[in-house]
């Protein structure tokens, strides 16, 4: 086929393999934290917006508390992110871009991998790239109002999904600004209006934040931009780029990179130069932020999007090293989906990210045959979300976060508030040598603490980890804060 159908037709086909994954592949610990908080709907949480809980909430609706309710709504508007972005490689190139901008995210297993998992990325790749189209349409219209309040309300939505989509919106403005027939568009109404309806779409996380002490936005600014550790700066760089070359694949990696160079040159029309001015902005900003800590290889996957899109449009290297990215990129993904099915690389499962989300409905078997209307408590906001996942009628799990860092489940009632004189509680935390310290801490306010069995963590035949179960019997101190800071155990 020569025409869009093509395009189409990976598009949709990649989608419905995806929904097919999204049924397979276990629930991992971040999807559970934030199938959790589609259980505490608002309008804000500790780690990020709530695009992602609302469509967890669709999907459980639909499908129930599965993995495949979990995923099937965000891997519809993963799928919705790529059209857009096919669609206005489209509009730059013509079929021949479709198609390569369509084969490109096909073979991308930042897009075949990450887009099965229901994740804040996916609401927000989807709401860029259905705001570069919005702002493609605006540059191009006579009347260009409708479609800048169409991308301000993309924005908005990024910034509900992830609070980097501000980054999108700061490289739309730069890109305005750094030619000077774009810096025409400021004399008229639409980036404005754009970014007032943005700002009235996001307002409710403002107001969410302002009623907890600014606490997500605190938190993700440190998470960001605060340096951490001591750990070596070339490192931290070469980890980025290494994190890269995975998840896009070495050869589309630069093609990528060589196609969105060459779309900040002078000779390149302004409707291209702005989303590769977009993807340069996003992709320098966190290159500035390795600089200070460790950034995760995800983060840019919005440059990679945008990037994406300028390399569907723009011809950069030959055929034949366009077939071979292309080529390498579709056999990481198969890798990747052979891997999680039926494990063959010689790949430990503790360092095998496919691997976070095997074992736990073993463990919740386990806790259910000795539960008996007990309460469950972790001390790993991860372990909490994955057994109340599991456990029968998903009942509340407690994270105690004794030395952990601060999460979501802070924010939520806590078991020192809910357990009453001579209830039991089942404390589910690593097995160690020692005692760990949420046990530690929690012997005084106990009667009695035994310690109960081991329960392995598998996938297949290989341990990825082992957690034992603790028996605090009869709790003594209803209303009694617990300690956060860390406890030292000499046992």
């Amino acid at each position: 086929m020569t025409d869009t159908k093509t395009a189409w037709w990976i598009i949709c086909l990649a989608g419905v393999f995806r929904l097919v994954m999204a049924a397979i592949v276990p629930i991992v610990p971040d999807e559970a934290y934030y199938w959790e908080w589609s259980r505490h709907l608002a309008a804000g949480y500790f780690d990020h917006p709530p695009a992602i809980a609302v469509l967890i909430r669709a999907g459980t609706l639909i499908a129930g508390d599965t993995p495949f309710g979990v995923r099937c709504v965000a891997v519809l508007v993963g799928t919705l992110a790529t059209v857009a972005a096919v669609a206005l490689a489209q509009r730059f190139g013509g079929v021949v871009a479709a198609q390569r901008a369509a084969w490109a995210v096909l073979a991308m297993p930042l897009a075949g991998a990450g887009l099965v998992l229901a994740t804040p990325d996916v609401p927000l790749l989807a709401a860029l790239s259905i705001g570069l189209l919005m702002v493609d349409h605006a540059l191009s219209s006579t009347r260009p109002i409708v479609w800048w309040i169409a991308a301000g309300l993309s924005l908005g939505c990024g910034l509900e999904s992830k609070y980097t989509a501000v980054l999108f919106g700061a490289g739309i403005v730069l890109a305005l600004l750094a030619r000077k027939d774009l810096r025409e568009q400021w004399r008229r109404p639409g980036p404005y209006v754009a970014i007032l309806v943005a700002t009235l779409v996001f307002l409710p996380v403002v107001f969410w934040n302002a009623g907890h002490d600014w606490i997500s936005f605190r938190f993700q600014l440190q998470h960001g931009l605060v340096p951490k550790g001591h750990s070596n700066v070339f490192n931290r760089e070469l980890s980025l780029l290494g994190g890269q070359l995975g998840l896009v694949s070495p050869i589309l990696f630069v093609l990528i990179v060589l196609a969105v160079a060459r779309g900040l040159r002078r000779v390149t029309t302004n409707r291209v130069f702005v989303v590769a001015a977009v993807a340069a902005f996003i992709a320098v900003f966190f290159v500035y932020s390795a600089a200070r800590r460790s950034v995760e290889p995800n983060w840019l996957a919005p440059a990679v999007l945008a990037g994406t899109i300028v390399w569907g449009a723009e011809r950069v290297i030959t055929t034949r090293w366009e077939r071979a990215g292309l080529a390498l990129g579709i056999v990481l993904v198969a890798a990747i989906y052979v891997q999680v099915i039926v494990p063959f690389l010689p790949l430990p499962a503790r360092r095998d990210p496919t691997a976070q989300g095997g074992g736990w409905a073993s463990l919740a078997r386990e806790i259910d045959g000795v539960r008996q209307g007990a309460w469950v408590a972790t001390n790993r906001y991860q372990d909490a979300a994955e057994l109340a996942f599991h456990l029968n009628n998903h009942p509340t799990v407690f994270s105690l976060n004794i030395g952990g860092r601060p999460n979501e489940y802070d924010l939520w009632p806590q078991l020192s508030e809910r357990a009453r004189a001579g209830d039991t509680v089942l404390v589910v935390v690593p097995d160690e040598s020692h005692t760990p310290d949420a046990i530690v801490a929690l012997l005084p306010h106990c009667r009695s603490m035994a310690r109960g069995d081991t329960v392995e963590l598998r996938r297949g035949r290989e341990v990825i980890g082992a957690r034992r179960i603790w028996t605090c019997a009869g709790w003594i101190t209803a209303g009694t804060p617990l300690p956060r800071a860390p406890v030292n155990s000499s046992t």
